[in-house]
């Protein structure tokens, strides 16, 4: 690893971290069952930063680790969701393209965050899948095209 790559995975944790903070106040509309957590956009600069895989997956353990202290799920999600989005990080890096960069992202948060999720909030498991995966379509889908257009745009 180069000091730029590090640079690089540092600035888009800053980012993820920074971007939870900022939805602290929306509750449960960014971390309950209907969950649209924005700072997920950055899931999709994968696709053309290879930094950005350890960079949302630290941003994201600091920012669920920040989150325990105010509206967390403790150690399950401090854990288990970063790991999912480690995972689904690797996996759009993988992808060909970015509409299919979109479903790792969107189907693991969408089956495995929403486990959790659904036993604290005790809704049933299937309408919460569903809620949290259509929260990470809009995120990853909508906000994600958007973060990586300007990503591209910007280090040409």
């Amino acid at each position: 690893m180069n000091t730029r790559f590090l640079t690089k995975a540092s600035v888009i944790a800053a980012l993820y971290v920074i971007l939870v903070a900022l939805e602290i106040p929306f509750g449960t509309l960014a971390f309950g069952p209907i969950q649209i957590r924005v700072a997920e956009a950055l899931v999709l600069l994968p696709l053309v930063e290879t930094a950005a895989i350890p960079g949302v997956f630290i941003g994201c353990l600091i920012a669920n680790l920040i989150l325990t202290f105010t509206s967390g799920f403790g150690l399950i999600d401090i854990i288990g969701g970063s790991l999912v989005t480690l995972v689904a990080a690797f996996l759009t890096s993988k992808m060909p393209n970015k509409f299919l960069g979109i479903l790792p992202p969107v189907i693991l948060n969408g089956i495995v965050v929403s486990l959790w999720v659904s036993y604290f909030f005790n809704m049933p498991y299937w309408p919460t899948a569903a809620t949290i995966a259509l929260g990470e379509l809009i995120a990853v889908g909508l906000f994600g095209n958007i973060v990586l257009y300007i990503y591209e745009r910007a280090i040409r």
